[in-house]
C-alpha cells in the first residue's frame, strides 16, 4: 500500500473546490485519490495522450482532472495537480496547447 501525498497547491485547490463547488465533488475527488494507495496504475498515463515522455498520470473525477506521479523508490503517490476540465492544464503543465481557436473562442479566452 502506498502513501498519498499531497502538493501545497493541491491541498489550496482541493480547500477551494470544497467551498465553492460543495462536499459532494470535494469527497468524490478525495475518495479517488484515496484509491490510489492500493491501485496506483489506474489513471491513464499523460505521454500516452502527449507524446513528451513524463513520469505522470491523470484520473478524471468529477469534472477535475487530478494528476499525479508514483514513487517507487518511497512508495509515495504524490498528487501533483488538479484542474478543472475549463483549465488548459496541457499548456500549464507542459507548454502544449491541443485547444483549438474555435474552442478559444467559444469560451471567450
Amino acid at each position: 500500500m502506498l502513501r498519498i501525498q499531497y502538493s501545497p497547491e493541491t491541498v489550496d485547490r482541493l480547500k477551494e473546490i470544497r467551498r465553492i463547488l460543495g462536499i459532494n465533488t470535494y469527497k468524490n475527488i478525495r475518495e479517488s485519490i484515496s484509491g490510489l494507495s492500493t491501485t496506483p496504475q489506474k489513471g491513464a498515463l499523460v505521454e500516452n495522450y502527449i507524446e513528451i515522455p513524463n513520469p505522470y498520470r491523470f484520473l478524471h473525477v468529477s469534472q477535475h482532472y487530478v494528476f499525479y506521479r508514483i514513487d517507487e523508490n518511497t512508495s509515495v503517490v504524490k498528487i501533483t495537480d488538479i484542474f478543472s476540465e475549463r483549465e488548459d492544464f496541457l499548456r500549464t503543465m507542459f507548454g502544449v496547447s491541443l485547444r483549438t481557436q474555435e474552442s478559444l473562442d467559444y469560451w471567450k479566452e
